[in-house]
């Protein structure tokens, strides 16, 4: 059976893709020949990242619209955010609901961004 194994991309349009690769790569260290890209293993060969891709205009989304949040994984979230508040980014809040640690930030097209560290083996059903 055919099935989802992973985040392959998130495409959305902003004003400036330029300026908004630039903030991945300089706030979150996310950089890559096409735009921000997520290694998720050094072994991997097949399917080696996720993509997150910025356009100029809608041409590539349509006929889709609509609000979205982008979700990323990180290894050490108190660390992360302690990075953040060196580059006196604002982040919004955070929270530990015991199965993982959250943070949340807006990218500067006003993009909502989660931040999770996964802290438990099981997560909620």
């Amino acid at each position: 059976m055919a099935k989802v194994t992973g985040l392959g991309g998130v495409f959305y349009v902003v004003k400036d893709p330029e300026a908004t690769r630039a903030w991945y790569r300089d706030v979150l260290g996310i950089d890559g020949e096409y735009g921000p890209q997520l290694a998720w293993s050094e072994e991997t060969k097949s399917n080696p990242y996720s993509l997150i891709s910025h356009f100029k205009d809608e041409t590539y989304i349509k006929p889709g619209k609509g609000a979205f949040m982008i979700n990323l994984r990180v290894d050490d979230l108190d660390g992360f955010i302690a990075q953040l508040n060196k580059k006196d980014v604002h982040v919004i809040d955070s929270v530990d609901e015991g199965y993982g640690k959250f943070a949340w930030l807006l990218d500067p097209d006003g993009v909502k961004i989660e931040l999770w560290e996964q802290v438990a083996e099981e997560l909620p059903s």
